[in-house]
């Protein structure tokens, strides 16, 4: 994860006014922020933090944009050049406040949108910063609250990859998820299409542990244990028909260090979604080697390297079966 700083084109702030189960109404500004000292390290620590939360959603806007304002309005600000950034901004409240109009449980707070470029994109960041009460001491040494931004809380947020977007990718657009459907409007504010294929995504999640135990350079009774826990927990919530929670396969497959695999599995590169079923079959690899060559197929487990019954050889590259099956051992001796 890079913690370079991010190059922001353009920032401003607005503010969403709701309570819950309260009417929605905004305040907005008429005019872009300077880009301070204070602004950059903002939107830098969002940018990091939003980076590194699991729980995300990955898609691609809603080809509707009758129902769905959004991407209609980022179309016209970064490819037809047609309106500023500030009048992007606020056409684009306008359509928060009629999705947290909707949804009761949605709560107000001070929303950034900031347009950068970091090492690999341009992109867009939405974020919704909410305020807490802390304490200051004062020039007289006196004790008194104070308001701040809660940096560390971030509830709602979502990203455009803006570069990905006009390269014609599938899948550009990515928001938090969070605990429960109340995040869900602010996925029905940015247009986001975010149907999963549950097969894709196991695959991608197998290839998330397959980067964990290469960065991680585990041993192979390590990476072995690693990947039969994986295979037992997918398979159980495969056949149970429950969603995935990224965070808790952290916790369940590598309990003793789960930040490290959570990171791994945060990567924006893998663009991980959470919440879906595991499809069984593609979890095979964690349990099974499976290869073709010209001639001949070869598939077993890997507790079959354990107990000694597949020895592989790397000086001579041969790989070696004990207690051929009664039948193939036949096979073969016909054969002489």
């Amino acid at each position: 994860m890079s913690t370079q700083p991010v190059t922001i084109r353009d920032l401003v702030v607005h503010q969403l006014i709701k309570e819950a189960n309260g009417p929605a109404s905004v305040a907005l500004r008429d005019a872009v922020l300077p880009v301070t000292p204070a602004g950059q390290r903002l939107v830098d620590h969002l940018c990091q933090q939003y980076v590194a939360r699991l729980g995300k959603g990955f898609g691609k806007f809603e080809e509707d944009e009758t129902q769905f304002a959004v991407p209609g309005l980022v179309r016209a600000h970064v490819i037809d050049q047609s309106i500023d950034f500030i009048t992007l901004t606020r056409g684009m409240m306008s359509q928060l406040q009629l999705r947290a109009e909707q949804e009761a449980l949605a709560t107000g707070g001070f929303v950034l949108f900031a347009r950068g470029r970091d090492e690999e994109a341009d992109f867009l960041l939405v974020a919704l910063v909410s305020e807490v009460m802390g304490t200051a001491i004062t020039d007289g040494m006196h004790i008194t609250d104070s308001l701040h931004l809660d940096m560390n809380t971030l509830r709602v947020a979502g990203r455009v990859d803006l570069s990905a977007w006009q390269k014609g990718q599938d899948r550009y657009l990515s928001f938090l998820k969070g605990r429960g459907d109340v995040a869900a409007y602010f996925k029905l504010f940015l247009g986001c299409n975010d149907v999963v294929t549950a097969l894709k995504e196991t695959q991608k999640l197998v290839q998330g542990l397959e980067n964990f135990v290469a960065t991680t350079q585990l041993g192979h009774a390590a990476r072995d244990e690693l990947f039969e826990r994986a295979h037992g927990y997918l398979d159980e919530l495969g056949n149970d028909a429950r969603s995935v929670s990224i965070a808790d396969v952290a916790e369940k497959i590598w309990p003793d260090e789960p930040e490290k695999m959570r990171e791994t599995l945060a990567d924006e590169s893998l663009q991980l979604n959470d919440g879906f079923v595991p499809d069984r079959r593609a979890i095979k690899p964690l349990k099974r080697f499976k290869t073709t060559a010209p001639g001949w197929k070869l598939e077993f487990d890997r507790g079959a390297i354990r107990s000694g019954d597949v020895i592989y050889n790397k000086s001579n590259d041969t790989i070696v079966l004990y207690n051929v099956p009664e039948q193939l051992r036949k096979d073969l001796v016909g054969d002489e």
